[in-house]
């Protein structure tokens, strides 16, 4: 059985992702709102990508702001590189968990609220020069 896990255990080392990244889990903001403005930054450099989320009146700009310059952060300290020669090569909003609260309403009813989380992730990399 351990024989098993040791190999199992040198296959994640393998497979995994060496490209900086940030994460960013339970940030009270809807992922379909989040991805709205993920959408223009998708693909860009880091120093342009930035620029255009800090004049972006969008409410997720603030914490994509954050989380790329966290990545870019890890991607200096932990690879060696600098901001100028990497960009946003994946960016998505998943689902976190949903908070369930309720709005009283006439006749002793009540109407139901969500409010939604997302977990935030940047994966950046670094710019192939053609």
């Amino acid at each position: 059985m351990a024989k098993r896990m040791r190999e199992k255990a040198k296959a994640r080392a393998e497979k995994k992702d060496t490209r900086p990244s940030a994460t960013a889990k339970y940030i009270r903001i809807s992922p379909s709102k989040a991805r709205v403005v993920m959408d223009v930054v998708r693909g860009k450099s880091v120093v342009e990508a930035v620029a255009i989320l800090e004049n972006t009146p969008k409410a997720a700009s603030a914490p994509l702001v954050k989380l790329i310059n966290s990545a870019a952060a890890n991607a200096e300290s932990g690879k060696g590189l600098t901001k100028d020669e990497l960009f946003v090569a994946e960016i998505r909003a998943d689902a976190g968990p949903i908070y369930k609260r309720y709005q009283p309403v006439s006749k002793g009813r009540a109407h139901s609220i969500m409010k939604r989380t997302s977990h935030l992730t940047v994966v950046l990399d670094k710019k192939e020069e053609a």
